[in-house]
C-alpha cells in the first residue's frame, strides 16, 4: 500500500529543485528540509508496513537499510504508533501487536505521549 501522502513528495521535489538551481549555502536548508520530509516518509512506510502488511521490525528496517534497534524509535514518531511507545520511546514487537489487535476491533489507542524532535546543532553565537 503506497503512503498516501502526495503534500510531501510535493514539497521534497520542490526543496530539490530549489537546492538544484542554488548556490552551496543556499541550497543548504533546502536540503535539509527535503532529508527531514523524507525521514518522515520513511517513518510512515516503516509503520504501514508493520500495521498493514504484516512485516516484522526485522524486515521493515532491512527493506529501509536500519538495523532492527532503529526502527523502534522511528515508529514511536509515527502518528500510527507513538501511543504504543514504551517508557524509553520505543515501539516494540509487543508494541505493534497490540495496535494490530485494536486496529482489528475497531478500539482508538491511548493518546500519544509529545513525540521529541532529533537533535539539531544549534550555533552558539553568530559570527
Amino acid at each position: 500500500m503506497p503512503i498516501p501522502d502526495s503534500d510531501a513528495y510535493a514539497a521534497i521535489r520542490a526543496s530539490l529543485d530549489a537546492a538544484e538551481s542554488a548556490e552551496a549555502s543556499a541550497a543548504l536548508p533546502e536540503l535539509r528540509a527535503a532529508a527531514d520530509l523524507l525521514t518522515g516518509l520513511i517513518d510512515d512506510a516503516l509503520a504501514t508496513s508493520v500495521l498493514q502488511e504484516g512485516a516484522s521490525l526485522r524486515a521493515a528496517g532491512a527493506a529501509a537499510g536500519l538495523t532492527e534497534n532503529a526502527v523502534g524509535p522511528r515508529l514511536a514518531r509515527t502518528d500510527a504508533l507513538a501511543a504504543y511507545a514504551n517508557e524509553a520511546g520505543r515501539v516494540t514487537a509487543e508494541g505493534v501487536r497490540r495496535a494490530v489487535y485494536d486496529a482489528e476491533r475497531g478500539l482508538a489507542p491511548a493518546t500519544a505521549p509529545p513525540t521529541q524532535q532529533p537533535l539539531r546543532f544549534k550555533p552558539r553565537r553568530r559570527t
